[in-house]
């Protein structure tokens, strides 16, 4: 029997959100699209409320340990923040007994302002009021957030104590109790008692005091800032992710040629990228910013985005030369919503840089989008964010609904061969033309052309159905905005379920 099998609770048919069939995926398959698809906020079908509850509700119904490992992957190889730190809040509430609870929260909490935030949460989730909120704090909890307070220095917490937080850095010393493990620790909590920790250099705290600073006109503020933005690229102290969100304002500051090029450089290098881990879409993201920006020297950052983004999939392995790949992106009304109040990135803008990335490891490849219909964009491999904004530029030819059927259809009825079917989508499909043709019913069609095929659905949104039956090796649904996902492609083929992939991950 194929390991395939667990995926699927049942085959029980449900109805999506567009009232068209779906399939129910099993509690665990179910709990991992929503959790990697997370930011917490709201979606096109599903406010952050609900999704919080069905999380909520999916954790307590799932084993404990698979939960904890869950939260573990999303934390470490997804590089999500606030979701890891929601699944072991909400798992303390359910799991007694051993010490599963803190060895997960000793594995998740990575930054020091992650402590804060994971007691915020607990004080949301266990409705804690009054005075001591969190008086009533989990023994393994607070074991786990001993644990991780021994993992900083001062110069983390420093950068993490901000007085705007609900809990802060001191309470949560006064909160956990953790015992330092040397003397030049413990020296560290007293000053973290005593609100005397140094003042750590960083980007935020310079350009704050340079702000709150009085200049005599304009060209005085302007000059203070070229200055200070070229210190802070000198530093070297600038982070990987803060450069990246500060091109433009580093390139508006009017900062000296030689110095972008240095900028540039950083951008581009490989081992920079491979150690920063940023989600492929952060480069989008900076790309757009500079689109408008007058400074002669863009076309050079542009081009190093480039580079950092094709070097980020190099470790993506792709396919052998003679396997044909189709890469089919959902540019439907649903893909258009945020992934945060915060963010200008939509799950549209996520499925195409995926799928350019796989683009960029395929030789064999049709590319194209659909909507209402599907149409063939065929693409160059290199110059993947270039082609993320030209198949943007396009979206509006094929119109708005979410017939994924058609490209199945259109492989079917052009009698095209091909090994991998690849579509990256909210799996809200349905039949605007009303005609009975779904995917599940064209995928039988096509395995009869060719019964080799596989189709692997990339689930950005997490909704918790299937358009089509998961049921043998030729259909996989994988979910994330990562490029971690493709990792997933190898113990795919291998006949491993996505479920035992991270039954893997080490607790």
């Amino acid at each position: 029997m194929s390991k395939f099998n667990s995926i699927v609770r049942k085959v029980s048919q449900v109805f999506n959100y567009e009232g068209a069939e779906a399939f129910q995926l099993s509690t665990e398959m179910e709990l991992y699209t929503a959790v990697v698809t997370s930011s917490l906020s709201n979606k096109f079908y599903e406010t952050a409320e609900e999704q919080i509850n069905r999380m909520s509700a999916l954790i307590s119904k799932c084993d404990h340990t698979f939960v904890a490992q869950l939260a573990i992957y999303a934390r470490t190889e997804m590089n999500l923040r606030s979701i890891p730190l929601f699944i072991v809040v909400e798992l303390a509430k359910i799991h007694s007994g051993d010490n599963l609870v803190s060895r997960t929260i000793e594995k998740v909490v990575l930054r020091a302002d992650e402590i804060m935030e994971l007691l915020i949460c607990y004080q949301w989730r266990n409705k804690s009021e009054g005075i001591k909120k969190l008086a009533r704090l989990s023994h393994q909890v607070q074991i786990g957030l001993q644990l991780a307070f021994n993992r900083f220095d001062e110069y983390q917490f420093a950068k993490y104590n901000s007085d705007s937080l609900e809990v802060k850095l001191r309470d949560a010393l006064f909160l956990v109790h953790p015992k330092a493990k040397d003397e030049a620790q413990q020296e560290l909590f007293n000053k973290i008692v005593n609100k005397t920790l140094q003042t750590p250099y960083t980007w935020e705290t310079e350009l704050s005091a340079l702000g709150q600073a009085k200049y005599k006109d304009a060209d005085e503020k302007k000059v203070a800032f070229t200055e200070k933005w070229t210190e802070l690229v000198a530093s070297g102290k600038l982070g990987y992710m803060a450069l990246l969100r500060n091109l433009r304002n580093i390139l508006e500051a009017d900062v000296d040629d030689s110095m972008i090029k240095d900028v540039a450089e950083r951008i581009g290098n490989a081992h920079e990228v491979l150690k920063a881990k940023q989600f492929p879409f952060r480069y989008l993201s900076a790309y757009r910013e500079l689109r408008n920006v007058s400074n002669g020297m863009v076309s050079m950052i542009l081009d190093s985005l480039e580079d950092a983004i094709e070097a980020s999939a190099q470790n993506i392995n792709g396919f052998k030369k003679d396997t044909r790949v189709l890469l089919a992106c959902d540019v439907s009304g649903s893909m258009y919503t945020p992934v945060s109040a915060r963010s200008t990135v939509r799950n549209f803008d996520i499925g195409l840089v995926l799928a350019m990335l796989l683009r960029n490891r395929c030789e064999n490849v049709i590319t194209g989008i659909f909507g209402d219909t599907w149409k063939v964009i065929n693409m160059p491999s290199k110059s993947i964010l270039s082609n993320v904004e030209q198949m943007y530029s396009r979206s509006g030819e094929v119109g708005y609904s979410t017939n994924g059927y058609k490209v199945i259809e259109y492989l079917r009825t052009h009698n095209i061969k091909m090994d991998k079917v690849m579509m990256f989508t909210d799996c809200q499909m349905w039949n605007s033309f009303n005609n009975g043709q779904t995917i599940n019913s064209e995928w039988q069609k096509y395995k009869e052309i060719e019964p080799d095929a596989k189709l692997y659905l990339f689930d950005l949104s997490g909704y918790g159905q299937s358009p089509i039956k998961l049921i043998g090796n030729d259909v996989a649904l994988i979910a994330g905005w990562s490029d971690k996902i493709f990792d997933m492609l190898a113990a795919i083929e291998n006949k491993e379920s996505v479920v035992d992939y991270i039954r893997k991950t080490k607790v």
